[in-house]
């Protein structure tokens, strides 16, 4: 079964009750009237923890770890500070990492063309959609280099914006 992706990005208390995730809006000013949500820990794969006045109980935590749920916690910019995982041997995720440590220079720089060719084609997908013109990104996608050494990369994003957001590309750099 895939894992369910949990945000949180309103004030609210996280506690764990009948194995669920509790979610309890009650004790915020403005959110009084806001129903309490649950959902079974064991349906989630990753709860990420947005807003700054999210409180949470050590219990939940121990749960979602026990249950091989990673934790987000994240910044007032909201941009990811920090992960809780679980440390208990023979765990998936330890062994996805211990993969991504082992793995040749050379697979790098192919699972890199991979991810950059995937990039691009969905970039162009987008400006197909859009009626934009999108064949310029699918050659490109075509000339990737392992480890993208070109930077095809950069120009297929400049071009997708550029194309995708032409009034925006009136702001220059060092004026």
């Amino acid at each position: 079964m895939i894992k369910r992706t949990i945000c949180i990005s309103t004030p609210c208390l996280l506690r764990c009750q009948d194995e669920q995730l509790l979610v309890q809006y009650d004790h915020v000013k403005g959110y009084e009237n806001v129903s309490a949500k649950k959902v079974p820990i064991e349906d989630i794969g990753v709860l990420v923890l947005e807003h700054q006045q999210i409180i949470i109980t050590h219990y939940l935590l121990d749960k979602l770890v026990q249950n091989n749920t990673a934790v987000i916690t994240c910044n007032a910019m909201m941009h990811p500070s920090g992960m809780l995982l679980n440390l208990e041997g023979n765990t998936v995720q330890s062994e996805r990492f211990r993969a991504q440590i082992q793995a040749t220079e050379p697979l790098k720089k192919q699972l890199w063309q991979q991810t950059v060719q995937a990039k691009i084609a969905n970039q162009s997908a987008v400006l197909q959609q859009w009626n934009i013109h999108y064949t310029y990104l699918s050659n490109l996608q075509k000339q990737v280099k392992s480890g993208d050494t070109t930077n095809t990369e950069a120009t297929a994003a400049g071009y997708y914006w550029r194309n995708l957001l032409p009034d925006a590309w009136q702001f220059f750099r060092h004026r």
